[in-house]
């Protein structure tokens, strides 16, 4: 398992990733990849019990399924790093034919990925489906999904979150990207969420409260405090506390790079506030 501070390195050059990703195609969505880039290091390389290989079923390991598909840069630099494909193929993002798409999908035969996403509001349904399926299966590991706050605007999750409870299904770790902002704007100005932690809990979740989502040390203690819930009677759900953009500092703070390629001299910035640690791709 790797150190804190092999942790930290992924993480900057995961994030040069994203931006390298975004740039040379000129589209992609950098700003919910850079604020949930601790989220995923964190995930995949400490958290997540994983086999060697990957294959549909999942039998056997935990599972995870990313709902807010928009933020593929992350996912897939994660995904790559972690041993799923080849580095090198993150030079073929959004590219014809590339099993890089925009969002991710399962129609190009991506390792890692089990789920098309991108619609938002469905994730959360296919997250307690294989959840169910686990517990039929008498499989003991745990599902993680994540999820947009903007996305919460969907109603189909909240049919989801209410099924959860209601049906026991006490092997889900949820986590909610609480970044408070959306392709519009401050998600409290498009279509107010109030308090997001409070209206799980009214629902009949364990909520734990993440303030720095872009903490590493906090995110891989959050997470393993929500392992320590499950199993219990309640869905767990994580509430993220996040900056759009971070690591990058004129993308944080707003919501205008949620779907923006950054320029030659911005990437060039960018890149120099990451420096490369593990090797560009």
């Amino acid at each position: 398992m790797p150190n804190t501070q092999e942790l930290q390195d992924l993480v900057v050059q995961v994030r040069r990733d994203i931006l390298r990703m975004v740039h040379k195609v000129n589209s992609g969505h950098p700003g919910g990849s850079l604020g949930c880039t601790e989220f995923l290091v964190a995930l995949y390389n400490d958290i997540m019990d994983l086999k060697d290989g990957f294959d549909m079923d999942g039998i056997g390991e935990d599972l995870f399924f990313l709902s807010n598909g928009h933020i593929s840069p992350v996912f897939y630099s994660v995904l790559a790093r972690r041993g799923y494909f080849p580095v090198e193929e993150l030079n073929t993002f959004r590219l014809i034919d590339s099993r890089l798409q925009g969002h991710p999908t399962t129609h190009e035969g991506l390792p890692g990925v089990r789920v098309a996403s991108g619609s938002l509001g469905q994730g959360m349904s296919v997250a307690i489906g294989a959840a169910l399926a686990k517990k039929l299966n008498g499989d003991d590991h745990l599902v993680f999904s994540l999820h947009g706050d903007g996305e919460l605007q969907e109603g189909q999750n909240w049919e989801a979150i209410m099924y959860a409870a209601g049906n026991k299904v006490d092997n889900l770790i949820a986590t909610v990207d609480r970044n408070g902002k959306q392709i519009d704007g401050e998600t409290e100005d498009v279509l107010p969420l109030g308090d997001v932690a409070e209206k799980f809990r009214v629902f009949g979740w364990d909520v734990i409260e993440l303030e720095n989502g872009n903490d590493l040390d906090a995110v891989i203690t959050t997470l393993n405090q929500a392992k320590s819930r499950t199993g219990k009677g309640k869905p767990v759900c994580i509430v993220m506390t996040t900056e759009m953009g971070n690591g990058v500092d004129f993308m944080m703070h707003t919501h205008a790079w949620h779907g923006k390629a950054p320029n030659d001299e911005q990437l060039a910035n960018a890149l120099e506030q990451n420096p490369e640690t593990l090797g560009d791709y």
